[in-house]
């Protein structure tokens, strides 16, 4: 079966370095964003540039780098759903789940408008996305899939180029994070990419024979 040709931007929020996606398929001119971070109005700007319309709002976990634009994307496009899990879904509007507390912050998000789960797929700007559930650095992380060509992973903060998720956070474990790495995403072909939510794109191969932390350099088999 053949797939459109996808494109992909990325804006990086200051000050975390966090990775916005916004996706688009040939022939579509509505798109996906993908994690709303810290400067928004970068992301309207591109869309404005691009003349693209977003369909939806997905959100890989709740943790305020990854939602604070939701606020602003809403307000422009009201019709556009956030789609979250359902095990981060709170995070989304209490400051001391999504970590913005922490620091000094009272950072909300307007609520999730769906919520999905392990092995369910989400169909919205002509992409058919399966939702895996890869807890470890977040209690309700998921991930994103398109089984396109190549297949892509909307990642979040569950692994990077050369790294992982943190794990000191509340509710995280870096041995739930590294047993989910190889049972929800080493399992996919080599040359998947990854797109993480922070720093550079990888592929699923490249991670599973390099990654320090939880690839076969790392002991791991």
């Amino acid at each position: 079966m053949s797939h459109p040709a996808i494109h992909i931007a990325v804006v990086v929020s200051a000050p975390f370095e966090e990775n916005t996606y916004i996706a688009w398929l040939d022939g579509h001119k509505d798109c996906l964003v993908v994690d709303p971070g810290l400067e928004p109005d970068e992301i309207l700007a591109y869309l404005d540039e691009h003349e693209l319309d977003p369909a939806a709002i997905l959100i890989t976990h709740g943790h305020s780098d990854h939602i604070a634009g939701n606020g602003t994307l809403k307000q422009r496009f009201p019709a556009c759903p956030i789609v979250a899990s359902y095990g981060d879904a709170p995070k989304l509007t209490d400051p001391r789940l999504n970590l913005s507390a922490a620091v000094g912050l009272s950072l909300i998000s307007p609520p999730a408008d769906i919520l999905v789960r392990e092995g369910d797929v989400y169909k919205a700007a002509g992409f058919e996305l399966e939702v895996r559930e890869v807890p470890g650095h977040s209690e309700g992380h998921i991930v994103f899939i398109w089984h396109g060509t190549p297949k892509v992973v909307f990642g979040g903060d569950v692994l990077f180029a050369g790294s992982i998720g943190r794990t000191d956070f509340p509710g995280c474990s870096f041995e739930q994070l590294a047993t989910n790495i190889w049972a929800k995403l080493f399992v996919l072909p080599d040359e998947t990419q990854v797109l993480p939510g922070h720093g550079p794109a990888t592929t699923i191969g490249r991670e599973k024979r390099d990654n320090p932390f939880v690839g076969a350099a790392a002991g791991f088999k």
